[in-house]
């Protein structure tokens, strides 16, 4: 169906994830809950909104997270 997500946050990633690596995870989330790797015509609109939402979604949790004890996050020192 589709490949696994990749997790975008670091120290996974070495840099912030891209707005097309944000939506390509939002586009395989979608197709794996939908079962659907392309939506019929009557189906389209909806499946799109729902990745546009998760990708938003996926956005804001990276944009918010707080993360400890990675190298980016860490002090000189240990501290």
């Amino acid at each position: 169906m589709c490949r696994s997500i990749k997790t975008l946050r670091p120290p996974a990633l070495a840099e912030e994830a891209t707005e097309d690596e944000i939506r390509a995870a939002a586009l395989q989330y979608v197709r794996k809950v939908s079962g659907f790797r392309t939506p019929a015509a009557h189906n389209r609109e909806v499946f799109e909104r729902a990745v546009d939402a998760v990708a938003r979604a996926t956005a804001d949790l990276l944009a918010e997270l707080e993360v400890r004890g990675s190298a980016r996050s860490a002090a000189p020192g240990g501290g």
